[in-house]
């Protein structure tokens, strides 16, 4: 992996999805999980907390986002967030490249197959979006299996270990995979640090869901909520087909610019759970492209490409690799996970207003919003909050901020009516009006 061109490309990608990320949070097209995570890096070494779910570990098992609170401590900067999600988007290729070029001897088919995960909608998807523990998980898990393909030991568990820091799945994952690799490499090296990092993982997720989630979730919010996505009904029942039929959809999305190699592959047995993971959901978001979920599976999904990709004839390896990706290209045209008339359209005055308003708000002042102020807030006030998703739910902030000039918000959308209503009876009065942005503060004393 000592390819100049390989590590241009990684530097390349990085810089452009920072940059589109960057260009995105201008034009407030970022949503409540960049929120989230803002405040609990901000608090990492505080709380680990969040207005939103309190105590951020009653939720996910992420020492990861120390890390990533360590450098917005230092550089204070939303960027910060936008730019290690991106660095971590562009180093799952090195391990592709890695496990193709063993198989193949070709630095040809190395380099076209780190193109092809540069170019995967689901992978670019995943990385533009909000910031989010699972942005982490594609590299780690690639790099990980890099290294156990390749009979190294110390490296193998060093990487499940930062694998096993991004997010609880992964240790569920890893328990799975490290037993199927026991069995199948048992009396050897890698089998021994197959059953290494099974017996780890499963102490993670014993320790996490036994003890850390229970005594965290006591104090929180919001607590780790299965039954959102597990929970099925009858009415869910009753819209069965449809629901296949969106299942279906997704997996063609995921294979079909892959030309469905990962499913020649021996490491495709490891995708089988965290593919289960998003497919078993009662809530189509989780196998929707563009979302965080994707972390999940991509990384077992790409090794497995590399792995049947290496072992190809150079002749069908090309062939095979530019199909790859023409394909990506169309599902780029066809089917964007970026959504770029959304997320990256101009610059607008109504961007530059809001900016400008939420600047000279008191420091850590309790204020909730539309998404749109509460993620341009959440880095720097641990006291902003949205307002509350369900119009039963009561506003917990001293003030309250309303941009008309967003009324695309979902937020907005859905409580609304309610603040209309408050402000109707006088529970909120106007304190100032600016334009098309409103704020205003409760009548009872608020601190």
């Amino acid at each position: 992996m000592r390819d100049r061109a390989l590590w241009i490309g990684c530097i390349a990608y990085a810089a452009l999805f920072t940059a589109l990320g960057a260009h995105k949070y201008a034009v407030h097209r970022n949503l409540l999980d960049f929120g989230i995570f803002a405040q609990t890096t901000a608090s990492a070494f505080g709380c680990f907390c969040n207005s939103i779910e309190g105590s951020h570990w009653a939720v996910h098992f992420s020492p990861i986002l120390y890390v990533v609170g360590a450098a917005a401590a230092v550089a204070h900067s939303p960027v910060t967030l936008i730019a290690a999600q991106a660095v971590a988007g562009a180093l799952v290729a090195p391990p592709l490249y890695g496990l193709a070029f063993r198989r193949s001897n070709s630095v040809t088919v190395a380099r076209g197959t780190a193109l092809v995960a540069w170019l995967y909608p689901p992978l670019a998807g995943l990385i533009f979006g909000d910031f989010h523990e699972n942005g982490f998980a594609p590299a780690a898990v690639a790099w990980t299996l890099y290294a156990f393909d390749a009979g190294l030991a110390v490296w193998t568990l060093l990487g499940a270990l930062l694998t096993l820091s991004i997010k609880e799945d992964q240790a569920l994952f890893l328990t799975a995979g490290g037993a199927l690799g026991a069995w199948a490499c048992r009396g050897t090296l890698r089998g021994r640090t197959a059953g290494i990092v099974a017996i780890l993982s499963a102490a993670v997720a014993v320790i996490f869901f036994g003890v850390v989630q229970p005594h965290m979730a006591a104090s929180a919010h919001v607590g780790w909520q299965p039954e959102r996505f597990y929970a099925w009904q009858a009415a869910d029942a009753r819209g069965i087909v449809g629901d296949i039929a969106a299942r279906l959809g997704f997996l063609l999305l995921i294979f079909v610019p892959l030309v469905f190699l990962p499913l020649r592959s021996g490491f495709f047995m490891l995708a089988l759970l965290p593919l289960s993971e998003v497919l078993l959901s009662r809530m189509p978001t989780t196998y929707t492209l563009g979302t965080h979920y994707a972390g999940a599976w991509i990384g077992y999904v790409l090794v497995a490409y590399a792995a049947a990709v290496g072992r190809l004839q150079l002749p069908s390896a090309r062939r095979v690799l530019l199909s790859c990706i023409a394909l990506c290209a169309l599902e780029f045209a066809v089917a964007d996970p970026l959504h770029p008339h959304l997320n990256l359209r101009p610059t607008q005055p109504r961007d530059t207003a809001l900016d400008r308003f939420l600047a000279r708000l008191p420091a850590g002042a309790s204020v909730a919003g539309q998404e749109e102020a509460y993620t341009h807030l959440a880095l720097g006030n641990a006291n902003a909050t949205l307002l509350p998703e369900l119009p039963q739910t009561p506003v917990s902030a001293c003030l309250v901020l309303v941009d008309a000039d967003f009324p695309e918000s979902a937020r907005l959308q859905e409580y609304g009516a309610t603040l209309a209503g408050l402000i109707r009876t006088g529970s909120y009065g106007l304190v100032v009006r600016q334009g098309r942005i409103a704020l205003y503060r409760v009548r009872v004393p608020c601190r």
